[in-house]
Parts: C-alpha cells; structure tokens; sequence
C-alpha cells in the first residue's frame, strides 16, 4: 500500500523541478466558486464536478484541476512572463460505467503542475521537454498533437457560418463531429412548419422556438459540403505515425490545402525546437485525435504520457490555451501551455519496479 506521504514526497520533487525553472508555487483553494468554472472546463470535467451549495457563498466547486484557477489568478493581477507550479489534491466523480480498477479509486488524487504564460515561440517544447525529462526514468510513451491544426482546418471549410461554429464547438465530441461533417455534406430535405393557432408548449420561449425554426429554414437551403472537403478533413485528422512521419505528411497535404499551410508549420517547428532539445522525434507519436480526449480549453498543442498500461490515465498530460486567457482576460490574453503530473501513479511505478 502506497501512502499519502509517498505521493507526496514525489510531487514536492517534481515541485523543486519547476521551482528551479523559475516557478513561483501557487495554491488555489479547494473550495471554488462554481459559476464560471462550469462554464470553462469541458462537458467531461463538468459532469465529474462535485457541486455543493453553500448558503452564504452561492453554488460552490471542489477543485477538479488547478489550470482554470491558475489562469483566473493570473489574468487578475499577474505580469508576463509569468511561470506557476502547484501541488495539492483534485477531486472527480467517476463514470459509473467504468469500472477499470485505476479509474475508479481516482475520485481524489494528487496533481502537481507547472503553467507557463510567455509569448515565447519555444515555450511549447520548453513544457514539453521539462515533463520528458521528468519522467525519462519511467520509460513512458509520449503522444502529442495539435487542437489548433484541426480548428484551423475546420474554419477554411466552404459552409455557412453556423454550420462552421457547430462543427468547432463539436470538435472535442469525435462522434457527434462525424455526424454532422456527414450531415453536412449532404443535401438537406426541406422541413415544413406550418401555422397553428395552437398555444406554445414546452420549456423553450416563443422567440427561442421562432428563431429555431428560422436557422433550420436557412440551414435547408444551405448547400453540401462538397467531397473534397471532407474527404481532405478526415484525413488530417487521422494522422497518426511518429513526429517525423507526420511532419513529412503535412509537407505534402499543405500542397494542396494552402489555408492551413500556417499551423501546420508550428506543428512542423515545434519538431525542429524539440530536436534541438535532444528530443529524438522518432520516439514521440503523433496523433491527431489526441486533442480531441483532452480538456476542451486546450487550443493548440497537446501532450500525455502513458505508461504502456491500458487501465491507467496518463502519468502527465498538457497543453495550450491560449483562448482561454483571452475569456478570462477581460479584453487582456497572453498565450500560455501548461501541463500536470500524478505522483500516485509514479509510485505505484516505482513501487512495481
């Protein structure tokens, strides 16, 4: 049995890391305000919360993850560049469906984190390269990819403006996406509502159901996506193969898809930045679809580390968010990549060893 002291013990050593990388230690409380939080983490995050009332303070959080009030702290009253680490517990409901062993006991675990706010071209391979280096010892595998690649491509997409916005608020939903990229590629039957004396019924206002009707109306004449498109769409975004391979298959499909010739070579210079780290790229996987499991508000960049055990969350995991200053900012914004450790599964990989 692995005790509190343990896991701890390990954190405070990833802790002295990002303290020597200039990190100044922050900690967030606990108990969080829910109102804003549950509008910025994602529909996972926000159907583990746990959500209590308090009578005086209104409806209250238990911390889920620091980044978010990381990033509230910061956008107050923080200077740029600015650099935070923290180390303390996060506390999720558990998917009842789930019943993996490692899942199920992680309703409260340690989370130690590092969040870099800098508008430093090299602070993506900076992150990554500390956590790498963190973890060499315990062999793990590391798999990135790039949210912004695939929002970039979905915004050069020739269809209305709404079907655009429901494809980019879907886009962290694979399934529900690949619905609607179909949907949208097809002609749309017309739908006819006729005039009723009836009274209105339901939930939904008057006005609500009006303007429904009429964005289903527009939404009918609107026409197909044409195949190029999707076809091209779902391949960039079932890239897969090693940071090499990938970055030589962006060369070519940038050929013909000049649009997103930009954010492909980010992609492509955070390969060269972290070569120039020692990073070998043949030994990072690249996966398109990776960005789409992680936390909604990541927006470019992601990473995680596993340790080859298919009932176990990833050791580490991080990433971009840089529009997540923006809303947080009040008219300020800072790009900014973090990520967060579990010391427990660290130890349960020592211990194991």
């Amino acid at each position: 049995m692995i005790s509190k002291r343990d896991k701890r013990n390990l954190g405070q050593r990833a802790l002295a890391v990002f303290r020597d990388a200039g990190a100044e230690e922050i900690v967030p409380d606990i108990l969080l305000p829910a109102e804003s939080l549950l509008d910025l983490y994602g529909e996972d995050i926000r159907a583990r919360a746990y959500v209590t009332n308090d009578p005086i303070r209104g409806e209250m959080m238990l911390r889920p993850d620091f980044t978010v009030p990381v990033v509230q702290a910061h956008m107050a009253n923080g200077a740029e560049p600015a650099r935070y680490c923290y180390l303390g517990e996060v506390f999720r409901k558990q998917d009842m469906g789930d019943t993996r062993p490692s899942t199920a006991r992680d309703n409260e675990y340690l989370q130690a984190g590092f969040e870099l706010f800098s508008r430093d071209p090299d602070a993506d391979a900076e992150v990554f390269g500390m956590f790498h280096d963190l973890l060499r010892p315990y062999d793990a595998q590391a798999v990135i990819g790039d949210m912004g690649l695939l929002m970039a491509a979905v915004r050069t997409l020739p269809v209305s403006q709404a079907r655009r916005d429901a494809l980019l608020h879907h886009i962290w939903r694979p399934a529900r996406f690949a619905r609607l990229l179909s949907r949208f590629s097809a002609p749309v039957a017309p739908r006819e509502f006729p005039d009723s004396n009836a009274p209105w019924a339901g939930m939904r206002r008057q006005d609500e159901m009006e303007t429904r009707i009429a964005r289903l109306q527009a939404d009918a004449s609107t026409p197909p996506l044409p195949d190029i498109w999707a076809k091209r769409l779902r391949e960039l975004f079932s890239l897969r193969g090693t940071l090499t391979e990938v970055t030589a298959k962006l060369e070519r499909i940038t050929q013909d898809w000049p649009e997103i010739a930009g954010s492909a070579k980010g992609v492509i210079a955070r390969a060269s930045a972290l070569a120039a780290r020692g990073i070998d790229p043949d030994t990072i996987r690249y996966d398109a679809e990776h960005g789409r499991n992680t936390m909604e508000y990541y927006d470019g960049f992601t990473f995680s580390f596993s340790a080859g055990r298919e009932d176990w969350p990833p050791l580490a995991s991080g990433g971009r968010y840089d529009a997540l200053t923006r809303v947080l900012g009040k008219g300020r914004e800072i790009p900014a990549v973090g990520g967060i450790l579990r010391p427990g599964l660290l130890a349960e990989l020592e211990q194991s060893q």
